[in-house]
């Protein structure tokens, strides 16, 4: 064990709430793994919209199931939060004792050693900050000694050194792709500068924006990087279950396909990549698997209409569209596809990048944001928005046998940078340089 072992360290719950997750969650999740295997003691301090009970048996079963625990007077309660938010509020811990089977929804939850949790967090912070412009302060019992906080909230645990990772800046640096209020994002970030503790970020890109508009002082901020969730489940997966997934469940061809993966949103320039598929016309077809998330209309719009028409002409299909996955399903696609393209506007990281490199399939990506940074020499880069470039791109992927034989092989070796050990690393250097902790 390091230098932080031993150490309570807090992470936030706020996207490992939500029901499918976010690139966020796979985030902090992973960094709760991270954080155990380097010997902290872990708290996770949530904030669902829930009544928590004086009952144990009732506080384990809001935890689990939060919807089936809601406030009785929900107006009452943000009346009364309206009220107190000023004081700060106290987070009730939770003890799980095996009572509530929660076998269902053990693979989604992090690591941990104690929970906490305060009624409405998020959402009374955001209120607290909106009417006071200060950071909503919350007492844990026995506080943790660094309190992470995996996305910008106006959130500060008393007692602790709080560190908030900012990803990117997308709503300020391309403000036409999010739908985020942007006077009150820029406060968010700004606050975060000024009244918070110490900056996480998770590429030199993303750093060096948030120290061009914001002004951070160099020693202020950090940059760890993210690990890699997927292919931990690929490294479980054997090759002939993957390939009998991609075949058989899904009748597609062994590297039979091009594939892009993630949230159907502005940033992900997914109209530009259908539109590049059907102007190269390659030999595959592009499977599509994904969400809308927001501002997703046209693609979604388009992608019926191309069903109907298919359905009416029976022409070739050259678009293959899924929703949410399983991840064993995922791996699957990601394994058996000619390449995963991903020609997204910007990236404060790119996590499908490194996901697809680390189980050997070539990737093709965008020259911009940290993408490059990401990718290294591992990729294939084009002007995401060219449509025209990215047409001759996919199509020199189609065909070109010896390309993509070079991306695949020298994929695993990028993807190694970003491994979970040089992941370990770069944290405990950052906790023990917030904590002042002398170098090992």
């Amino acid at each position: 064990m390091g230098r932080l072992a031993g150490i309570r360290i807090g992470v936030d719950g706020y996207n490992l709430a939500l029901a499918r997750g976010t690139g966020i969650a796979t985030y902090a999740r992973g960094l709760t793994h991270c954080l155990r295997d380097l010997g902290c003691k872990v708290d996770i301090l949530y904030g669902r919209r829930v009544q928590l009970s004086p009952e144990p048996i009732l506080r384990e079963i809001a935890f689990i199931d939060p919807d089936g625990v809601r406030p009785r007077h929900p107006k009452r309660q943000r009346f009364v939060q309206a009220l107190t938010s000023p004081f700060g509020c106290t987070a009730s811990l939770i003890e799980l004792q095996g009572r509530v089977l929660a076998r269902e929804v053990a693979a989604s939850l992090p690591y941990f050693d104690r929970i906490a949790a305060v009624p409405d967090l998020v959402h009374r912070a955001m209120r607290h900050f909106n009417r006071w412009g200060s950071f909503l302060r919350v007492r844990v019992p026995d506080p943790p000694a660094v309190m992470h906080w995996t996305y910008p909230l106006p959130i500060r645990v008393e007692g602790a050194r709080n560190v908030y990772t900012l990803h990117d800046l997308v709503p300020l640096k391309l403000p036409y792709l999010t739908l985020d209020d942007k006077k009150y994002y820029h406060a968010l970030i700004r606050a975060c500068v000024d009244q918070g503790g110490h900056i996480c970020t998770v590429s030199e890109r993303s750093k060096a924006d948030i120290r061009e508009m914001f002004g951070v002082d160099e020693s202020r901020i950090s940059v760890t990087y993210q690990s890699v969730v997927l292919p931990e489940i690929s490294a479980r997966q054997e090759p002939a279950v993957s390939r009998r997934h991609v075949e058989d469940v899904y009748g597609f061809r062994w590297q039979g396909y091009f594939l892009f993966f993630g949230a159907i949103e502005p940033k992900k320039n997914l109209r530009r990549l259908i539109e590049a598929t059907l102007r190269a016309c390659p030999s595959r077809p592009l499977v599509i698997v994904g969400d809308p998330a927001w501002k997703a209309l046209d693609e979604s719009n388009f992608l019926a209409d191309y069903e109907r028409e298919i359905a009416a002409t029976g022409a070739p299909r050259r678009l293959h569209k899924f929703s949410y996955l399983p991840a064993e399903h995922l791996v699957a696609l990601v394994r058996g596809a000619r390449a995963v393209l991903f020609p997204s506007l910007y990236e404060g990281f790119g996590l499908p990048i490194i996901e697809a490199m680390a189980m050997g399939t070539p990737v093709l990506t965008a020259s911009e944001g940290s993408m490059p940074e990401i990718a290294g020499d591992a990729a294939l880069l084009v002007d995401p928005y060219d449509v025209g470039a990215m047409a001759e791109a996919i199509t020199t992927l189609d065909r070109d046998d010896r390309l993509v034989a070079e991306l695949a092989a020298r994929g695993p070796a990028q993807a190694a940078r970003f491994g979970i050990p040089p992941y370990r690393e770069r944290l405990e250097l950052m906790y023990s340089k917030v904590l002042g902790l002398s170098p090992a």
